[in-house]
């Protein structure tokens, strides 16, 4: 959507390794947002962000106009149980119909072999993949790892909107998650959801929205550290107004 950082670029280096001809949309797609001040004030940044992409040797950038890739106000609904429902679909109904409905729309516009995306926004993706395999199989889904600032912060366009002081408080989120990890071993998954949720509790200038420990497959919850599940941990907080997400695998 724009604003682009290192996270995005490393997703066209990623493509470019794998691809003759790599294409770049840039959309601030207004039917995923639930919060119209959010869109209203979402980093554009557009100029910067070809510039971007030409260093980065992408081949095409593709920047339609919202009447473009929405001629009526329609939107898709899907529903995919849990993974549809928990988390990000509970707090935010109605976010991942607009994410779909314009990755639908992108994906028939550019017909791509490839696409890739990050697994900061692990729910998303797992849409994105559920959606492709039933729908449209001749595309092939690339998850890409998140990418972090020195100090942990994951990287992310909302970034550019913390103050200098928010931004310090931000780092605090993976901090946490670092933590956890390290004390895997010291607690059952539901034990380490609650260590997490305290942790947040008492830092002061982060509201935590939801901490949940669940299997990366099924967003179940994860009962227990047994080698069939897949744990990992997912996080959604807020620093002022700013709403950053955030999540790591339990290895």
């Amino acid at each position: 959507m724009g604003a682009l950082h290192a996270g995005h670029i490393s997703l066209i280096t990623a493509a470019k390794g794998q691809n003759r001809l790599v294409v770049a949309s840039i959309f601030v797609n207004p039917t995923q947002f639930n919060n119209p001040s959010d869109l209203k004030h979402y980093p554009r940044t557009e100029s910067a962000d070809v510039v971007l992409l030409e260093a980065a040797g992408c081949d095409v950038v593709f920047m339609p106009e919202v009447e473009e890739m929405y001629p009526s106000a329609h939107k898709g609904h899907w529903d995919y149980g849990i993974l549809s429902s928990s988390l990000e679909g509970h707090y935010r109904p109605g976010h991942f119909d607009g994410v779909l409905t314009i990755v639908k729309r992108l994906f028939e516009a550019v017909e791509p072999d490839l696409a890739y995306f990050g697994e900061k926004d692990f729910q998303q993706l797992s849409h994105i993949q559920r959606f492709v395999r039933e729908e449209m199989p001749s595309i092939k889904i690339v998850g890409c790892p998140t990418m972090r600032e020195e100090d942990g912060l994951a990287m992310s366009s909302r970034n550019l909107r913390l103050t200098p002081e928010q931004r310090q408080t931000a780092t605090i989120i993976s901090k946490i998650l670092y933590d956890m990890l390290e004390k895997k071993n010291d607690f059952a998954p539901s034990e380490l959801e609650m260590y997490g949720r305290t942790q947040f509790e008492l830092t002061h200038g982060i509201e935590l929205e939801y901490l949940e420990i669940v299997d990366a497959k099924t967003f179940a919850p994860v009962p227990d550290w047994d080698d069939l599940f897949d744990p990992i941990i997912l996080v959604a907080a807020y620093v002022g107004e700013i709403r950053l997400i955030d999540n790591m695998r339990v290895i």
